[in-house]
């Protein structure tokens, strides 16, 4: 099986607790990297985990990002390396699955049905020639 990488997951690095210095985000991106690569084949497809300074999530930390190309973007907000990294797994097994990426919340698994930021469409920009002019 082609295990190229093209799916996505990207943890905020600079979200922080109220009132801490404490960046969970780190130790996120860890337990995530160590539970997908344990997943193994269950899930189809690579995924590459990265960390970013900054998805404006603030007053949800820790924001998670899912994004490839061709498929619709998930941002989730309030994640936690100690209760969401089984919901995070289940996600991208299922990301992987789909087409375009689109899933209804109830088709989410846990937490993730109640913890979406936003949904992006895809970027597919589709040219069509026309007579008309655009004023």
């Amino acid at each position: 099986m082609d295990r190229q990488t093209s799916n996505r997951i990207t943890v905020c690095t600079s979200c922080r607790h109220k009132g801490t210095t404490c960046r969970p985000g780190y130790e996120l991106i860890a337990r995530l990297r160590a539970a997908i690569s344990a997943a193994g084949d269950a899930i189809p497809e690579a995924f590459e985990i990265s960390g970013v300074a900054c998805m404006a999530g603030c007053d949800r930390p820790c924001t998670v990002a899912f994004h490839s190309t061709r498929k619709a973007t998930y941002l989730f907000g309030d994640m936690t390396a100690e209760d969401d990294i089984s919901d995070l797994v289940s996600f991208a097994r299922q990301y992987a699955h789909l087409h375009d990426g689109w899933c209804s919340s109830v088709d989410r698994p846990g937490k993730l049905r109640s913890s979406t930021l936003a949904r992006v469409p895809a970027a597919i920009i589709a040219v069509e020639e026309t007579a008309e002019r655009v004023s």
